[in-house]
């Protein structure tokens, strides 16, 4: 295991009518007029909006309100919330919706501050050194932003995707209560599973032995999304199921389960590009792209995927011939996303074989070379998206 620090300092309000908590959770960490922040119609038409709306006016707390995130959150609704907050004296953001909502706060919180152009973080590498404090009521368990240092967001010139990670971006608070996720649609409900599940497969995935901990905790999460994702699915009110499946969202992205080991997350980097072209759900990328780099990488590792074959999808190790295990390994996880209502392949997400130059060509890599359990060039990319493409079950 390699040395770690973790710092998460985050706290979770979780359960049933938590959101009444906003105001006094607001106060604790020093908000005293705050910018509402949230996303389109359906926080609106179930009357949750109005609902927080309610609880800041009776904690005496002022309010500017600035909906419409959408997914793969936009630069330039992040600008105008940064004029927003300059204008109105804003001190604190309350994001209330999911992980492209949550994303879009903190581009605000980082951007307040700054002289600069907020874009200057995203994909750079430059250290965030100062942000609004936010909080959040997380709506959708999927992104894992609600307890994470990590915001993405989407540049509509160019339509590139980026970046950014800084422990000054996460929340002060998140209320999480998973009643707020049961009248998701079942597809909706899916791509989330899929984030969750891909955020962990980036950590598990590793060239780091001796990590039998985060192991045993990451095959944990990820057997609780393939036994509670169909549950939800068939019965979208079940509260139990649906609690397990926001905790397993945070649980998977606040890197409890990545500390003390290498992570790789090409497969977020190449999915990034497919959402930002085509304004596809993130989840239903993934869904796409992390069997098909599953598929290029596995003779890196051949044990560390049968291993996963074994304790995750309960498939019989074959001592002979190990790769057949991996292999059975890998086709169990996309036989399980098509089985929750995902793509598998480039059309059936509606993307196009043809643009796969232009895919590459935005992750910018050039003649370098990007990961962490593999380190894959170009060419290498434009093969994990031909599998991609064709890949069937």
């Amino acid at each position: 295991m390699d040395n770690f620090q973790f710092y998460s300092p985050t706290e979770f309000i979780f359960g049933k009518e938590t959101e009444s908590q906003a105001g006094e959770m607001i106060k604790k960490y020093g908000g005293t007029k705050v910018l509402l922040h949230y996303g389109s119609k359906s926080a609106v038409k179930s009357g949750l909006i109005d609902r927080v709306k309610e609880v800041l006016t009776e904690s005496n707390i002022p309010f500017v309100e600035l909906g419409g995130v959408k997914p793969n959150p936009r630069d330039t609704l992040i600008y105008k919330g940064i004029e927003i907050c300059r204008k109105e004296g804003i001190d604190f953001i309350l994001s209330v919706g999911g992980g492209s909502c949550i994303d879009s706060s903190k581009a605000i919180a980082l951007g307040v501050p700054y002289d600069g152009d907020f874009w200057d973080f995203y994909g750079t590498g430059k250290t965030v050194e100062k942000a609004l404090p936010i909080g959040t009521i997380l709506t959708i368990a999927a992104a894992g932003s609600e307890g994470s240092g990590a915001s993405v967001v989407t540049k509509e010139d160019g339509w590139l995707k980026r970046d950014v990670g800084s422990d000054l971006l996460r929340p002060k608070f998140s209320i999480l209560n998973p009643e707020l996720t049961c009248s998701l649609p079942a597809f909706q409900t899916a791509c989330g599973a899929a984030d969750i599940m891909a955020h962990v497969f980036e950590r598990y995935f590793t060239n780091t032995r001796e990590v039998e901990i985060t192991d045993r905790l990451c095959e944990a999460v990820l057997m609780t999304m393939i036994k509670e994702t169909p549950r939800v699915i068939a019965d979208p009110g079940n509260y139990e199921a649906r609690a397990n499946i926001m905790w397993a969202g945070t649980v998977a992205h606040n890197d409890i389960v990545g500390v003390g080991r290498s992570q790789d997350w090409n497969s977020h980097a190449i999915e990034h590009e497919l959402s930002a072209l085509y304004d596809c759900a993130h989840g239903a990328g993934l869904a796409v792209i992390m069997p098909a780099w599953m598929e290029f990488v596995y003779k890196h590792d051949i044990m560390r995927f049968a291993q996963a074959a074994v304790r995750i999808w309960g498939c019989e190790m074959n001592f002979i011939n190990p790769e057949l295990t991996a292999l059975e390994g890998i086709q169990c996880f996309r036989s399980f996303l098509s089985y929750i209502g995902l793509p598998i392949n480039f059309e059936e997400l509606g993307a196009k074989e043809e643009d796969i130059p232009k895919l590459v060509d935005k992750l910018g890599i050039g003649n370098g070379r990007t990961g962490g359990f593999v380190q894959l060039s170009s060419n290498d990319i434009i093969e994990i998206y031909r599998i991609a493409a064709h890949a069937s079950l």
